[in-house]
């Protein structure tokens, strides 16, 4: 109990020291842009949309009411971070149920950081034979370096510190504030 008091405090002065980056407004048209970028593309391909969990949910949720073509949804749930502000190896917690064979796959996660997990997702869809792989975010965070991944769909990008908001966590929480946030660089 008293574990779980030290982790709501320190998650109550990350949420009150936080910078707002991206208000919800702005948010919105983001993915407003990103759907019609999508529907644009991939209008006629029947895609299956992989909602990457926990951390895309939002993101999925949002542009899923936004596209206009026929598509399937099915989730995914490959995950360094397990609820820690640092990745680690990937683990597969969630693979779809939905046969990817020749199908056009559009992965939809929160963000682009490493680049790593959203690689292992983009190089699994392949193994299982999709036609063709897309992948879309709500934030591409400028890194410095080159990623082993660039995705097709970008709704925002932020400068590279530790972002909470619209689906991105901060220690299992805050997924659901509405607003891109970043710590405080000394949190």
């Amino acid at each position: 109990m008293l574990n779980e008091i030290q982790d709501l405090q320190e998650i109550q002065q990350i949420q009150e020291n936080a910078d707002l980056l991206y208000d919800e407004q702005a948010v919105e048209a983001a993915l407003d842009a990103m759907a019609a970028d999508i529907n644009s593309q991939l209008a006629d391909t029947n895609p299956i949309v992989l909602c990457v969990m926990n951390g895309g949910i939002v993101t999925a949720g949002k542009l899923l009411t936004r596209l206009t073509m026929q598509l399937n949804i099915d989730a995914i749930n490959a995950s360094r971070y397990r609820n820690q502000t640092f990745g680690g190896g990937i683990d597969w917690i969630l693979k779809p149920r939905a046969i990817l064979q020749d199908r056009t796959v559009l992965i939809v996660d929160d963000i682009l950081d490493e680049g790593i997990t959203l690689a292992a997702i983009h190089e699994y869809c392949i193994q299982q034979g999709a036609r063709a792989v897309y992948s879309a975010v709500l934030i591409d965070k400028k890194l410095g370096h080159d990623k082993p991944i660039k995705a097709d769909f970008v709704g925002l990008e932020t400068e590279n510190r530790y972002l909470f908001g619209y689906g991105m966590d901060y220690k299992g929480y805050c997924r659901n504030a509405a607003g891109i946030y970043a710590c405080k660089e000394n949190s």
